[in-house]
């Protein structure tokens, strides 16, 4: 008997800059992750004007197992963009929420330096910052650049996907590639529990293991065996 019971929302969060790729590759994507059965995240799916957006994506980023970062060339243009990968990258660090980079049209080293087009944004950003007069606003600015220049960094060195050195950039196949790459990271964060239980105190250990993974937004529990003797109909989960 199985039974398999899943903590969170979404199996993957998407994060991309919609002027860059929200009709052509991210959407592209985001059908090919659905088709998967795989439980998808982006912004224009679930959220409504009048919403407190900020925290609708914190939430959302929460509630998800993974996320996939597409990196493409305006993607910094966006300090929303900036901001869900600062929170996904703290999410990474707090559980076993895995994150994918996908460097769409991007050097990598560009994203991990901030150099060519991420530094004439940065430019920009330290322009508005010299320009801030109010000195609360001064300082949330300063930390925002810091926070953004710190978490490209750390995105630029995981392991990810360069849509222009895989595939010869035939976007079908990366796509698969993609697929393929996020199932996995999905597959090993899963926690497999096999457990033989016998008649004698078997309430006992479920309760502890549901007790164990309580709170757990990104954790999969799987029961794989159940040696029951003596006991023929028993419901572990509703």
């Amino acid at each position: 008997m199985a039974v398999v019971r899943s903590f969170n929302s979404y199996d993957v969060f998407l994060n991309f800059r919609g002027e860059d790729t929200r009709k052509s590759f991210t959407n592209k994507l985001y059908m090919a992750l659905v088709q998967q059965g795989l439980s998808t995240f982006r912004d224009e799916d679930t959220m409504n004007k009048g919403e407190n957006l900020k925290s609708e994506l914190e939430k959302a980023i929460r509630q998800s197992k993974s996320s996939i970062v597409v990196i493409s060339k305006d993607y910094v243009s966006s300090t929303w963009c900036l901001d869900e990968l600062v929170l996904i990258l703290e999410q990474r660090k707090t559980s076993r929420h895995a994150v994918l980079p996908v460097f769409y049209d991007v050097d990598p080293s560009h994203v991990r330096k901030q150099s060519g087009r991420i530094a004439e944004a940065f430019a920009r950003y330290e322009e508005q910052f010299k320009a801030e007069t109010d000195c609360r606003r001064k300082r949330v600015l300063m930390k925002k650049i810091k926070g953004w220049r710190s978490a490209l960094t750390e995105v630029g060195f995981l392991n990810g996907l360069d849509f222009q050195n895989h595939v010869n950039g035939h976007e079908s196949k990366f796509i698969k590639k993609i697929i393929k790459i996020i199932t996995d990271k999905l597959i090993q964060s899963t926690v497999v529990l096999k457990i033989g239980l016998q008649s004698e105190g078997c309430i006992g250990k479920i309760t502890r293991i549901i007790s164990m993974v309580n709170g757990e937004l990104n954790l999969i529990l799987i029961i794989l065996i159940l040696k029951l003797n003596h006991i023929k109909d028993m419901e572990l989960l509703d």
